[in-house]
């Protein structure tokens, strides 16, 4: 799964770096999609995608040694962080065989349990590209994102995902001696500082790392990676969410164990970012008909699904000041459910919408603290790089998307009713299982001005 580094003159410019192997020859997925202007015309791109690095295989430069076997770093090549980065190497990837990835003309289908001719992987996260080392960058502010996708065996505790992120567009390639770059899926984070990744900022994530229970594959170190995160779409066949992840900077921002916040500590709240957003999930605002099998928005057909980042006064350079959804399917335009909550009108994330949730459902506003919609706008301005993702869930099995989340929250309590599933589904033992043939499929995506993407209703 991953690549090697070893070129000694890059060795020599740096006492340490995050190396690039050469074993397996990298080669990325081509997917094309489609720039819009004003009145509809759109160009086609020929972009590519490529695995997150988190994915890869990682082994001793020169050789075929893992540095990270199962859930672990081996410490007869590791002592630290940057002996770890200065002698190990993430390798190309081997996308169908191993990861379930394939991509043909403008979609991309993601297996969610691939059986590989080494290991078992499980789920995936890609990129979109502009160059072979280069991620492409959106700028979202007064513009609307549109895509097709299937999550039509997407059950209960997966989570078929696209969405956005602040990473470096080169994928950090030169920082602390990084020779992988974009080009091997590097550089990733997001709201809830994830402290999983092998590798941040250039540097193995080795120190403090403690390999997980019950998850061969997974283990938390002591640095995190924090950003900006978009999420446009979090959903599986019976719910879906959108949902705006402010942080304190918008771009790439390391951090240190329990201060990192967000889902891979035991403080939350304790970081520099959102990790809870501001979400609109039609079923947790009340209406259990409009997203589902054979509901408004029927999820065992493909949909086409808009997103609109409209501004404050209609501008490229105004504030972000409402998020608004649309679906098209069977050839017709749907708006977004209606909040069925007296306390919380509205179809769309707004400021006062968000204001309302929070206050309504009892939840800390976090969106506030962080920055709220002035810091999204920064960090959406700047350009945000586009991630497309299969997952499951294994710190708190997807219940916060599809179930009664928290678990033993009474049937009246608003809020906490977000979607079918029950309180005891979506284990990853149980998931990798029974839904091992699941994938998700995205596609047709087209990004332009507002308007420019589909025919809206009058």
């Amino acid at each position: 799964m991953y690549r090697k580094a070893a070129i000694l003159s890059s060795l020599l410019a740096s006492a340490y770096a995050q190396q690039a192997g050469t074993e397996e020859a990298e080669t990325h997925p081509k997917m094309t999609w489609q720039d819009c202007s004003a009145g509809g015309s759109c160009t086609t791109k020929n972009g590519e995608v490529v695995l997150d690095s988190n994915w890869r295989w990682v082994h001793e430069i020169g050789g075929y040694t893992n540095c990270y076997t199962g859930n672990a770093w081996d410490e007869a090549i590791c002592s630290d962080n940057e002996s770890c980065a200065q002698n190990c190497a993430i390798d190309g990837a081997d996308y169908s065989g191993t990861y379930g990835v394939t991509a043909s003309g403008n979609e991309l289908n993601l297996k969610f349990v691939t059986e590989g001719p080494e290991a078992t992987n499980v789920g995936s996260r890609l990129y979109m590209m502009a160059s072979p080392d280069k991620y492409e960058m959106y700028k979202l502010l007064n513009r609307e994102f549109t895509f097709d996708v299937d999550v039509s065996s997407l059950g209960c505790g997966l989570n078929g995902a696209l969405y956005f992120v602040s990473m470096p567009e080169d994928g950090g390639l030169g920082t602390n001696g990084n020779q992988a770059g974009a080009e091997y899926g590097t550089g990733y984070c997001d709201s809830q500082c994830p402290r999983d990744l092998k590798f941040i900022d250039g540097l193995a994530n080795f120190e403090g790392w403690n390999s997980a229970e019950g998850d061969e594959n997974a283990g938390v170190g002591g640095r995190g990676a924090c950003c900006a995160e978009l999420d446009v779409w979090e959903a599986n066949a019976i719910s879906s969410a959108f949902t705006p992840h402010p942080c304190d900077t918008p771009g790439l921002t390391v951090c240190e164990g329990e201060d990192c916040g967000g889902t891979y500590s035991e403080t939350r709240y304790a970081g520099t970012c959102d990790p809870d957003g501001c979400d609109f999930n039609p079923y947790r605002q009340g209406d259990p008909d409009f997203y589902g099998e054979g509901k408004t928005v029927d999820t065992t057909k493909k949909m086409t699904v808009v997103t609109q980042f409209l501004t404050d006064d209609g501008t490229d350079s105004g504030t972000l000041n409402e998020i608004r959804r649309f679906y098209v399917q069977d050839g017709q335009v749907i708006p977004n459910s209606e909040s069925k909550i007296a306390e919380i009108p509205g179809d769309s994330l707004t400021q006062e919408f968000c204001d309302a949730q929070k206050q309504v459902f009892g939840d800390e506003n976090t969106f506030e603290q962080h920055g709220g919609w002035k810091n999204m706008s920064d960090a959406m301005a700047e350009g945000m790089v586009l991630v497309m993702s299969l997952w499951d869930d294994r710190h708190s099995q997807m219940l916060w998307l599809d179930s009664t989340y928290p678990v033993d929250a009474p049937a009246s309590q608003l809020g906490a009713g977000r979607g079918e599933c029950a309180t005891d589904s979506g284990a990853p033992d149980d998931v990798r299982v029974e839904q091992a043939g699941a994938s998700v499929t995205f596609g047709n995506i087209k990004y332009g001005p507002i308007g420019s993407t589909f025919d809206a209703p009058a």
